[in-house]
Protein backbone atom coordinates (compact mmCIF):
# COMPACT_ATOMS: atom_id res chain seq x y z
CA UNK A 1 0.00 0.00 0.00
CA UNK A 2 1.33 3.46 -0.90
CA UNK A 3 2.47 6.00 1.68
CA UNK A 4 -0.42 8.26 0.63
CA UNK A 5 -3.00 5.60 1.51
CA UNK A 6 -1.27 4.88 4.83
CA UNK A 7 -1.44 8.58 5.68
CA UNK A 8 -5.11 8.75 4.68
CA UNK A 9 -6.09 5.77 6.85
CA UNK A 10 -4.10 7.11 9.80
CA UNK A 11 -5.81 10.50 9.46
CA UNK A 12 -9.20 8.80 9.31
CA UNK A 13 -8.47 6.83 12.49
CA UNK A 14 -7.23 9.91 14.32
CA UNK A 15 -10.28 11.92 13.20
CA UNK A 16 -12.55 9.18 14.46
CA UNK A 17 -10.66 8.84 17.73
CA UNK A 18 -10.23 12.49 18.64
CA UNK A 19 -13.41 13.77 17.02
CA UNK A 20 -15.67 11.41 18.90
CA UNK A 21 -13.60 10.36 21.87
CA UNK A 22 -13.62 6.99 20.08
CA UNK A 23 -15.93 5.39 17.58
CA UNK A 24 -18.64 3.77 19.65
CA UNK A 25 -21.67 1.56 19.23
CA UNK A 26 -25.07 3.08 19.94
CA UNK A 27 -28.24 1.06 20.53
CA UNK A 28 -31.46 3.01 19.96
CA UNK A 29 -34.93 2.41 21.43
CA UNK A 30 -37.12 4.76 19.33
CA UNK A 31 -40.72 6.02 19.28
CA UNK A 32 -42.82 6.49 16.13
CA UNK A 33 -43.73 9.58 14.07
CA UNK A 34 -42.24 12.99 14.95
CA UNK A 35 -40.20 11.46 17.78
CA UNK A 36 -38.35 9.38 15.19
CA UNK A 37 -37.86 12.38 12.88
CA UNK A 38 -36.18 14.27 15.71
CA UNK A 39 -33.95 11.52 17.04
CA UNK A 40 -32.89 10.48 13.52
CA UNK A 41 -31.19 13.86 13.16
CA UNK A 42 -28.97 12.92 16.10
CA UNK A 43 -28.34 9.43 14.71
CA UNK A 44 -27.27 10.80 11.32
CA UNK A 45 -24.79 13.11 13.05
CA UNK A 46 -23.43 10.26 15.17
CA UNK A 47 -22.86 8.22 12.01
CA UNK A 48 -21.12 11.18 10.37
CA UNK A 49 -18.72 11.19 13.33
CA UNK A 50 -17.89 7.53 12.85
CA UNK A 51 -20.19 5.79 15.32
CA UNK A 52 -22.11 2.59 14.60
CA UNK A 53 -25.84 3.02 15.19
CA UNK A 54 -28.30 0.13 15.63
CA UNK A 55 -32.03 0.85 15.90
CA UNK A 56 -34.46 -1.70 17.34
CA UNK A 57 -37.59 -1.74 15.17
CA UNK A 58 -40.64 -3.92 15.66
CA UNK A 59 -42.20 -5.73 12.73
CA UNK A 60 -45.33 -3.65 13.40
CA UNK A 61 -43.54 -0.32 13.03
CA UNK A 62 -45.63 2.31 11.21
CA UNK A 63 -43.33 5.23 10.51
CA UNK A 64 -39.79 3.86 10.72
CA UNK A 65 -38.93 2.29 7.37
CA UNK A 66 -35.84 0.02 7.52
CA UNK A 67 -36.09 -0.64 3.77
CA UNK A 68 -34.94 2.88 2.89
CA UNK A 69 -31.22 3.23 2.10
CA UNK A 70 -29.48 4.33 5.28
CA UNK A 71 -26.19 4.04 7.15
CA UNK A 72 -28.26 3.12 10.20
CA UNK A 73 -28.39 -0.59 11.03
CA UNK A 74 -31.95 -1.70 11.78
CA UNK A 75 -32.56 -4.73 13.98
CA UNK A 76 -36.12 -5.88 13.25
CA UNK A 77 -37.74 -8.01 15.94
CA UNK A 78 -41.09 -9.84 15.60
CA UNK A 79 -43.94 -8.11 17.44
CA UNK A 80 -46.92 -9.81 19.06
CA UNK A 81 -49.24 -7.47 17.13
CA UNK A 82 -49.57 -6.81 13.41
CA UNK A 83 -48.76 -3.55 11.71
CA UNK A 84 -52.46 -3.03 10.97
CA UNK A 85 -53.36 -3.50 14.65
CA UNK A 86 -50.61 -1.09 15.69
CA UNK A 87 -51.73 1.53 13.19
CA UNK A 88 -55.39 1.16 14.22
CA UNK A 89 -54.38 1.55 17.85
CA UNK A 90 -52.56 4.81 17.18
CA UNK A 91 -55.35 6.13 14.98
CA UNK A 92 -57.97 5.51 17.66
CA UNK A 93 -55.68 6.65 20.47
CA UNK A 94 -54.87 10.00 18.83
CA UNK A 95 -58.42 10.62 17.63
CA UNK A 96 -59.78 10.09 21.15
CA UNK A 97 -57.09 12.37 22.61
CA UNK A 98 -57.84 15.10 20.04
CA UNK A 99 -61.49 15.36 21.09
CA UNK A 100 -61.10 15.02 24.87
CA UNK A 101 -63.59 17.23 26.68
CA UNK A 102 -62.13 19.55 29.34
CA UNK A 103 -65.41 20.87 30.71
CA UNK A 104 -65.11 18.60 33.75
CA UNK A 105 -61.67 17.92 35.22
CA UNK A 106 -62.87 14.60 36.65
CA UNK A 107 -64.12 13.45 33.25
CA UNK A 108 -60.98 14.76 31.55
CA UNK A 109 -58.56 12.96 33.87
CA UNK A 110 -60.62 9.77 33.78
CA UNK A 111 -60.42 9.78 29.97
CA UNK A 112 -56.73 10.72 30.09
CA UNK A 113 -56.12 7.84 32.50
CA UNK A 114 -57.61 5.40 30.03
CA UNK A 115 -55.49 6.79 27.20
CA UNK A 116 -52.27 6.70 29.21
CA UNK A 117 -53.02 3.13 30.31
CA UNK A 118 -53.63 2.03 26.71
CA UNK A 119 -50.43 3.63 25.45
CA UNK A 120 -48.16 2.25 28.17
CA UNK A 121 -49.76 -1.18 27.90
CA UNK A 122 -48.79 -1.13 24.23
CA UNK A 123 -45.24 -0.07 25.18
CA UNK A 124 -45.08 -2.98 27.61
CA UNK A 125 -46.14 -5.46 24.94
CA UNK A 126 -43.34 -4.28 22.63
CA UNK A 127 -40.88 -4.39 25.51
CA UNK A 128 -41.92 -7.96 26.32
CA UNK A 129 -41.41 -8.89 22.67
CA UNK A 130 -37.79 -7.75 23.00
CA UNK A 131 -36.77 -9.19 26.37
CA UNK A 132 -38.48 -12.54 25.74
CA UNK A 133 -36.58 -12.94 22.47
CA UNK A 134 -33.59 -14.90 23.82
CA UNK A 135 -31.80 -15.04 20.49
CA UNK A 136 -31.99 -11.28 20.02
CA UNK A 137 -31.00 -10.53 23.62
CA UNK A 138 -27.96 -12.79 23.30
CA UNK A 139 -27.04 -11.00 20.08
CA UNK A 140 -27.35 -7.62 21.78
CA UNK A 141 -25.22 -8.83 24.70
CA UNK A 142 -22.49 -10.02 22.35
CA UNK A 143 -22.55 -6.76 20.36
CA UNK A 144 -21.13 -4.87 23.37
CA UNK A 145 -22.83 -1.54 22.84
CA UNK A 146 -21.44 1.55 24.54
CA UNK A 147 -24.70 3.36 25.20
CA UNK A 148 -28.47 3.05 24.86
CA UNK A 149 -30.23 6.10 23.42
CA UNK A 150 -33.94 5.89 24.19
CA UNK A 151 -37.03 8.04 23.92
CA UNK A 152 -38.29 8.18 27.51
CA UNK A 153 -41.96 8.34 26.48
CA UNK A 154 -41.58 4.84 25.00
CA UNK A 155 -40.77 2.94 28.19
CA UNK A 156 -38.44 -0.04 27.78
CA UNK A 157 -35.10 1.52 26.89
CA UNK A 158 -34.12 1.76 30.56
CA UNK A 159 -34.79 -1.98 31.01
CA UNK A 160 -32.57 -2.81 28.03
CA UNK A 161 -29.77 -0.65 29.41
CA UNK A 162 -30.08 -2.42 32.78
CA UNK A 163 -30.04 -5.91 31.23
CA UNK A 164 -27.09 -5.07 28.96
CA UNK A 165 -25.33 -3.20 31.81
CA UNK A 166 -24.52 -0.15 29.71
CA UNK A 167 -25.16 3.61 30.21
CA UNK A 168 -28.48 5.15 29.22
CA UNK A 169 -29.17 8.53 27.58
CA UNK A 170 -32.75 9.76 27.24
CA UNK A 171 -34.32 11.90 24.54
CA UNK A 172 -37.58 13.45 25.72
CA UNK A 173 -40.10 16.22 25.07
CA UNK A 174 -42.55 15.49 27.88
CA UNK A 175 -44.51 12.94 29.85
CA UNK A 176 -48.09 13.71 30.98
CA UNK A 177 -47.79 15.82 34.12
CA UNK A 178 -43.97 15.64 33.91
CA UNK A 179 -44.31 12.39 35.87
CA UNK A 180 -41.29 10.60 34.38
CA UNK A 181 -39.01 13.64 34.63
CA UNK A 182 -40.12 14.38 38.19
CA UNK A 183 -40.12 10.90 39.73
CA UNK A 184 -37.64 9.20 37.41
CA UNK A 185 -35.20 12.06 36.83
CA UNK A 186 -35.84 13.94 40.14
CA UNK A 187 -36.23 17.18 38.22
CA UNK A 188 -37.94 19.76 40.48
CA UNK A 189 -41.19 21.35 39.29
CA UNK A 190 -42.40 23.98 41.79
CA UNK A 191 -46.12 24.28 40.95
CA UNK A 192 -46.17 27.92 42.06
CA UNK A 193 -44.50 29.05 38.84
CA UNK A 194 -43.83 25.96 36.69
CA UNK A 195 -47.01 25.14 34.72
CA UNK A 196 -47.72 21.44 34.38
CA UNK A 197 -47.54 20.14 30.81
CA UNK A 198 -51.03 19.97 29.24
CA UNK A 199 -52.39 22.59 31.66
CA UNK A 200 -51.97 25.33 29.00
CA UNK A 201 -50.85 27.79 31.67
CA UNK A 202 -47.96 30.27 31.63
CA UNK A 203 -45.35 30.87 34.34
CA UNK A 204 -47.21 34.00 35.52
CA UNK A 205 -50.31 32.52 37.14
CA UNK A 206 -53.14 34.11 39.06
CA UNK A 207 -54.23 32.54 42.33
CA UNK A 208 -56.96 30.48 40.64
CA UNK A 209 -54.53 29.39 37.92
CA UNK A 210 -52.13 28.20 40.62
CA UNK A 211 -55.02 26.27 42.13
CA UNK A 212 -55.70 24.71 38.71
CA UNK A 213 -51.99 23.91 38.30
CA UNK A 214 -51.90 22.18 41.69
CA UNK A 215 -54.99 20.15 40.78
CA UNK A 216 -53.25 19.06 37.57
CA UNK A 217 -50.11 18.10 39.52
CA UNK A 218 -52.01 15.98 42.04
CA UNK A 219 -54.28 14.46 39.41
CA UNK A 220 -51.47 13.36 37.10
CA UNK A 221 -49.50 11.96 40.06
CA UNK A 222 -52.53 10.00 41.27
CA UNK A 223 -53.62 8.62 37.90
CA UNK A 224 -50.14 7.68 36.70
CA UNK A 225 -49.00 5.94 39.87
CA UNK A 226 -52.33 4.25 40.48
CA UNK A 227 -52.67 2.74 37.02
CA UNK A 228 -49.25 2.18 35.47
CA UNK A 229 -46.46 2.17 38.01
CA UNK A 230 -47.33 -0.99 39.94
CA UNK A 231 -47.70 -2.97 36.74
CA UNK A 232 -44.30 -1.81 35.46
CA UNK A 233 -42.65 -2.42 38.85
CA UNK A 234 -43.78 -6.04 38.76
CA UNK A 235 -42.72 -6.51 35.13
CA UNK A 236 -39.23 -5.04 35.67
CA UNK A 237 -38.73 -7.04 38.86
CA UNK A 238 -39.65 -10.29 37.09
CA UNK A 239 -37.33 -9.62 34.15
CA UNK A 240 -34.36 -8.54 36.28
CA UNK A 241 -34.91 -11.25 38.90
CA UNK A 242 -34.78 -8.82 41.82
CA UNK A 243 -37.12 -6.28 43.39
CA UNK A 244 -36.99 -2.94 41.63
CA UNK A 245 -39.29 -0.16 40.48
CA UNK A 246 -39.92 1.63 37.22
CA UNK A 247 -38.68 4.96 38.57
CA UNK A 248 -35.54 3.45 40.13
CA UNK A 249 -34.65 2.02 36.73
CA UNK A 250 -35.44 5.29 34.94
CA UNK A 251 -33.40 7.15 37.55
CA UNK A 252 -30.22 5.38 36.41
CA UNK A 253 -30.19 7.40 33.19
CA UNK A 254 -26.91 9.28 32.80
CA UNK A 255 -28.22 12.18 30.71
CA UNK A 256 -31.59 13.62 29.69
CA UNK A 257 -31.66 15.46 26.36
CA UNK A 258 -34.82 17.59 26.50
CA UNK A 259 -36.15 18.60 23.09
CA UNK A 260 -36.95 22.21 24.00
CA UNK A 261 -35.01 25.41 24.79
CA UNK A 262 -35.59 28.72 26.56
CA UNK A 263 -37.21 30.27 23.49
CA UNK A 264 -40.15 27.87 23.94
CA UNK A 265 -39.85 27.02 27.64
CA UNK A 266 -40.55 29.19 30.66
CA UNK A 267 -37.61 29.44 33.13
CA UNK A 268 -37.55 26.64 35.69
CA UNK A 269 -35.05 24.72 37.86
CA UNK A 270 -32.68 22.27 36.19
CA UNK A 271 -30.29 19.50 37.20
CA UNK A 272 -26.78 19.07 35.74
CA UNK A 273 -27.69 15.87 33.89
CA UNK A 274 -30.55 17.59 32.02
CA UNK A 275 -29.57 19.36 28.80
CA UNK A 276 -31.98 21.38 26.64
CA UNK A 277 -31.38 20.69 22.93
CA UNK A 278 -34.56 22.04 21.32
CA UNK A 279 -34.30 22.90 17.63
CA UNK A 280 -31.44 20.49 16.95
CA UNK A 281 -33.06 19.54 13.64
CA UNK A 282 -33.35 23.14 12.38
CA UNK A 283 -31.22 24.16 9.42
CA UNK A 284 -31.07 26.78 6.65
CA UNK A 285 -33.67 26.43 3.90
CA UNK A 286 -32.80 24.69 0.64
CA UNK A 287 -34.23 25.62 -2.79
CA UNK A 288 -37.79 24.41 -3.43
CA UNK A 289 -38.78 22.05 -6.25
CA UNK A 290 -39.27 23.98 -9.49
CA UNK A 291 -43.08 23.65 -9.69
CA UNK A 292 -43.47 24.63 -6.04
CA UNK A 293 -41.11 27.60 -6.41
CA UNK A 294 -43.11 28.88 -9.38
CA UNK A 295 -46.33 28.72 -7.34
CA UNK A 296 -44.67 30.53 -4.44
CA UNK A 297 -43.29 33.25 -6.70
CA UNK A 298 -46.75 33.76 -8.23
CA UNK A 299 -47.95 35.05 -4.85
CA UNK A 300 -46.32 38.43 -5.47
CA UNK A 301 -46.13 40.84 -2.53
CA UNK A 302 -48.85 39.01 -0.59
CA UNK A 303 -46.60 36.01 -0.02
CA UNK A 304 -47.61 32.53 1.09
CA UNK A 305 -49.08 30.65 4.04
CA UNK A 306 -47.76 27.17 4.94
CA UNK A 307 -50.28 24.76 6.45
CA UNK A 308 -49.45 21.38 8.00
CA UNK A 309 -50.91 19.30 10.81
CA UNK A 310 -47.78 17.19 11.16
CA UNK A 311 -46.66 13.66 10.35
CA UNK A 312 -49.68 11.85 11.84
CA UNK A 313 -52.83 13.78 10.88
CA UNK A 314 -53.13 13.68 7.09
CA UNK A 315 -56.83 14.29 6.64
CA UNK A 316 -59.83 15.78 8.44
CA UNK A 317 -63.57 15.31 8.47
CA UNK A 318 -65.23 16.61 5.31
CA UNK A 319 -66.99 19.35 7.28
CA UNK A 320 -63.79 20.62 8.94
CA UNK A 321 -61.85 20.46 5.68
CA UNK A 322 -64.46 22.54 3.87
CA UNK A 323 -64.52 25.18 6.63
CA UNK A 324 -60.74 25.48 6.48
CA UNK A 325 -60.63 25.51 2.66
CA UNK A 326 -63.30 28.22 2.41
CA UNK A 327 -61.39 30.36 4.92
CA UNK A 328 -58.12 29.98 3.02
CA UNK A 329 -59.88 30.96 -0.20
CA UNK A 330 -60.68 34.37 1.33
CA UNK A 331 -57.10 35.48 2.06
CA UNK A 332 -54.86 37.21 -0.53
CA UNK A 333 -51.89 34.89 0.14
CA UNK A 334 -51.19 31.68 -1.74
CA UNK A 335 -51.47 28.59 0.47
CA UNK A 336 -49.49 25.34 0.43
CA UNK A 337 -51.47 22.79 2.43
CA UNK A 338 -50.19 19.35 3.37
CA UNK A 339 -53.34 17.27 3.08
CA UNK A 340 -54.00 13.69 2.03
CA UNK A 341 -57.80 13.50 2.30
CA UNK A 342 -60.64 14.11 -0.11
CA UNK A 343 -60.29 17.40 -1.99
CA UNK A 344 -62.57 19.96 -0.24
CA UNK A 345 -65.39 21.31 -2.38
CA UNK A 346 -64.70 24.85 -1.15
CA UNK A 347 -61.00 24.83 -2.09
CA UNK A 348 -59.99 28.17 -3.63
CA UNK A 349 -57.66 28.75 -6.59
CA UNK A 350 -55.04 30.22 -4.23
CA UNK A 351 -54.63 26.91 -2.36
CA UNK A 352 -52.70 23.83 -3.44
CA UNK A 353 -52.80 20.45 -1.72
CA UNK A 354 -49.69 18.32 -1.27
CA UNK A 355 -49.26 14.87 0.26
CA UNK A 356 -45.84 16.04 1.43
CA UNK A 357 -44.16 19.43 1.66
CA UNK A 358 -40.56 20.45 2.39
CA UNK A 359 -41.74 22.25 5.53
CA UNK A 360 -38.37 23.60 6.70
CA UNK A 361 -37.54 24.95 3.24
CA UNK A 362 -40.95 26.59 2.90
CA UNK A 363 -40.73 28.20 6.34
CA UNK A 364 -37.31 29.52 5.41
CA UNK A 365 -38.54 31.04 2.14
CA UNK A 366 -38.60 34.88 2.11
CA UNK A 367 -42.21 34.93 0.85
CA UNK A 368 -43.62 32.96 3.79
CA UNK A 369 -45.88 35.15 5.94
CA UNK A 370 -47.50 32.69 8.35
CA UNK A 371 -47.55 29.05 9.43
CA UNK A 372 -50.78 27.22 10.31
CA UNK A 373 -49.62 24.41 12.61
CA UNK A 374 -50.92 21.78 14.99
CA UNK A 375 -48.18 22.82 17.40
CA UNK A 376 -45.81 19.85 17.22
CA UNK A 377 -42.41 20.61 18.71
CA UNK A 378 -40.51 19.99 15.45
CA UNK A 379 -42.70 22.39 13.45
CA UNK A 380 -42.76 25.00 16.21
CA UNK A 381 -38.96 25.06 16.26
CA UNK A 382 -38.68 25.36 12.50
CA UNK A 383 -41.07 28.33 12.65
CA UNK A 384 -39.05 29.90 15.48
CA UNK A 385 -35.76 29.29 13.67
CA UNK A 386 -37.00 31.00 10.50
CA UNK A 387 -38.98 33.70 12.35
CA UNK A 388 -42.49 32.86 11.08
CA UNK A 389 -45.58 33.82 13.17
CA UNK A 390 -48.08 31.03 13.76
CA UNK A 391 -51.76 30.20 13.87
CA UNK A 392 -51.99 27.21 16.19
CA UNK A 393 -54.65 24.49 15.92
CA UNK A 394 -53.47 22.04 18.63
CA UNK A 395 -54.77 18.48 18.57
CA UNK A 396 -53.13 16.29 21.26
CA UNK A 397 -50.03 15.67 23.36
CA UNK A 398 -47.79 18.65 24.06
CA UNK A 399 -49.33 20.66 21.22
CA UNK A 400 -51.77 22.62 23.41
CA UNK A 401 -48.92 23.68 25.67
CA UNK A 402 -46.59 24.52 22.79
CA UNK A 403 -49.20 26.85 21.31
CA UNK A 404 -50.02 28.25 24.78
CA UNK A 405 -46.33 29.09 25.21
CA UNK A 406 -46.15 30.73 21.78
CA UNK A 407 -49.31 32.69 22.52
CA UNK A 408 -47.91 33.87 25.86
CA UNK A 409 -44.76 35.02 24.07
CA UNK A 410 -46.79 36.90 21.45
CA UNK A 411 -45.79 34.75 18.47
CA UNK A 412 -49.05 32.88 17.75
CA UNK A 413 -52.84 32.95 17.80
CA UNK A 414 -54.67 29.84 19.05
CA UNK A 415 -57.77 28.29 17.51
CA UNK A 416 -59.77 25.19 18.38
CA UNK A 417 -60.27 22.66 15.58
CA UNK A 418 -63.69 21.55 16.81
CA UNK A 419 -65.24 25.00 17.27
CA UNK A 420 -63.44 27.40 14.94
CA UNK A 421 -65.42 29.03 12.12
CA UNK A 422 -64.30 30.26 8.73
CA UNK A 423 -64.23 33.80 10.10
CA UNK A 424 -62.08 32.74 13.07
CA UNK A 425 -59.39 31.33 10.81
CA UNK A 426 -59.45 34.33 8.44
CA UNK A 427 -59.18 36.78 11.36
CA UNK A 428 -56.37 34.79 12.98
CA UNK A 429 -54.35 34.82 9.75
CA UNK A 430 -54.95 38.54 9.26
CA UNK A 431 -53.85 39.18 12.84
CA UNK A 432 -50.50 37.36 12.65
CA UNK A 433 -49.72 38.64 9.13
CA UNK A 434 -50.79 42.27 9.45
CA UNK A 435 -49.94 42.95 13.11
CA UNK A 436 -46.15 43.55 13.13
CA UNK A 437 -45.83 42.59 16.82
CA UNK A 438 -46.17 38.88 15.98
CA UNK A 439 -43.30 39.02 13.51
CA UNK A 440 -41.18 41.05 15.93
CA UNK A 441 -41.80 38.61 18.78
CA UNK A 442 -41.04 35.48 16.77
CA UNK A 443 -37.88 37.11 15.38
CA UNK A 444 -36.80 37.77 18.96
CA UNK A 445 -37.33 34.06 19.72
CA UNK A 446 -35.39 33.21 16.57
CA UNK A 447 -32.48 35.33 17.79
CA UNK A 448 -32.48 33.43 21.11
CA UNK A 449 -32.55 30.09 19.29
CA UNK A 450 -29.63 31.01 17.02
CA UNK A 451 -27.55 32.83 19.64
CA UNK A 452 -26.10 29.83 21.48
CA UNK A 453 -22.41 29.13 22.19
CA UNK A 454 -22.83 25.56 20.94
CA UNK A 455 -25.41 24.38 18.42
CA UNK A 456 -28.13 22.13 19.92
CA UNK A 457 -27.21 19.19 17.69
CA UNK A 458 -23.53 19.44 18.63
CA UNK A 459 -24.52 19.68 22.30
CA UNK A 460 -26.70 16.58 22.07
CA UNK A 461 -24.01 14.55 20.32
CA UNK A 462 -21.34 15.79 22.73
CA UNK A 463 -23.21 14.45 25.75
CA UNK A 464 -23.87 11.09 24.10
CA UNK A 465 -20.17 10.81 23.28
CA UNK A 466 -19.29 12.02 26.78
CA UNK A 467 -21.31 9.19 28.30
CA UNK A 468 -19.61 6.71 25.96
CA UNK A 469 -16.12 8.01 26.75
CA UNK A 470 -16.59 7.94 30.52
CA UNK A 471 -18.96 4.97 30.66
CA UNK A 472 -21.57 7.16 32.27
CA UNK A 473 -21.88 10.52 34.01
CA UNK A 474 -22.32 9.55 37.65
CA UNK A 475 -20.81 12.83 38.85
CA UNK A 476 -23.85 14.66 37.43
CA UNK A 477 -26.44 12.39 39.02
CA UNK A 478 -28.14 14.09 41.99
CA UNK A 479 -28.17 12.37 45.37
CA UNK A 480 -31.95 12.80 45.38
CA UNK A 481 -32.16 9.37 43.70
CA UNK A 482 -30.86 7.77 46.91
CA UNK A 483 -33.42 9.42 49.18
CA UNK A 484 -36.89 8.24 50.13
CA UNK A 485 -39.81 10.55 49.38
CA UNK A 486 -39.96 11.81 52.96
CA UNK A 487 -36.19 12.41 53.03
CA UNK A 488 -36.37 14.24 49.69
CA UNK A 489 -38.98 16.64 51.10
CA UNK A 490 -37.07 16.81 54.46
CA UNK A 491 -40.17 15.59 56.29
CA UNK A 492 -38.00 13.57 58.69
CA UNK A 493 -35.88 16.65 59.47
CA UNK A 494 -38.96 18.85 59.84
CA UNK A 495 -40.53 16.22 62.11
CA UNK A 496 -37.35 16.02 64.21
CA UNK A 497 -37.13 19.81 64.55
CA UNK A 498 -40.82 20.05 65.41
CA UNK A 499 -40.32 17.33 68.02
CA UNK A 500 -37.34 19.26 69.43
CA UNK A 501 -39.38 22.46 69.56
CA UNK A 502 -42.36 20.65 71.07
CA UNK A 503 -40.09 18.97 73.65
CA UNK A 504 -38.47 22.28 74.54
CA UNK A 505 -41.86 23.96 74.93
CA UNK A 506 -43.07 21.00 76.97
CA UNK A 507 -40.02 21.20 79.28
CA UNK A 508 -40.34 24.98 79.64
CA UNK A 509 -44.02 24.65 80.50
CA UNK A 510 -43.29 21.82 82.95
CA UNK A 511 -40.53 23.87 84.57
CA UNK A 512 -42.79 26.88 84.72
CA UNK A 513 -45.62 24.88 86.29
CA UNK A 514 -43.18 23.28 88.73
CA UNK A 515 -41.85 26.68 89.76
CA UNK A 516 -45.39 28.00 90.07
CA UNK A 517 -46.35 25.09 92.31
CA UNK A 518 -43.24 25.64 94.44
CA UNK A 519 -44.00 29.32 94.63
CA UNK A 520 -47.62 28.67 95.63
CA UNK A 521 -46.58 26.13 98.28
CA UNK A 522 -43.93 28.44 99.64
CA UNK A 523 -46.43 31.32 99.73
CA UNK A 524 -49.01 29.22 101.60
CA UNK A 525 -46.40 28.01 104.10
CA UNK A 526 -45.25 31.56 104.79
CA UNK A 527 -48.84 32.75 105.22
CA UNK A 528 -49.66 29.96 107.65
CA UNK A 529 -46.59 30.76 109.73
Amino acid sequence: MSLKWHSFLLLLQLTCYFGSGRCGKVLVWPVEYSHWINIKTVLDELITRGHEVTVLVSSASIFIDPSKPSAIKFEIYPASITKEEYENFFRGFLEEWTYLEKDSLWTYFSAMTSLIRQYFDMCMELCKDIVSNKKLMKQLQESRFDVVLADAIGLGGELLAEILNIPLVYSLRFCPGYTIEKYGGKLPFPPSYVPVIMSELSDHMTFMERVKNMIYVLSFDFWFQGINEKKWNQFYSEVLGRPTTLFDTIGKAEMWLIRTYWDLEFPRPLLPNFEFVGGLHCKPAKPLPKEMEEFVQSSGENGIVVFSLGSIIRNLTEERANIIASALARIPQKVLWRYDGKRPDTLGPNTRLYKWIPQNDLLGHPKTKAFITHGGTNGIYEAIYHGIPMVGIPLFGDQQDNIAHMTAKGAAVRLDLGTMTRTDLVNALKEVINNPSYKENVMWLSTIQRDQPVKPLDRAVFWIEFVMRHKGAKHLRPAAHDLTWYQYHSLDVIGFLLACVASSIFLVIKCFLFCCQKFVKTGKKTKNE
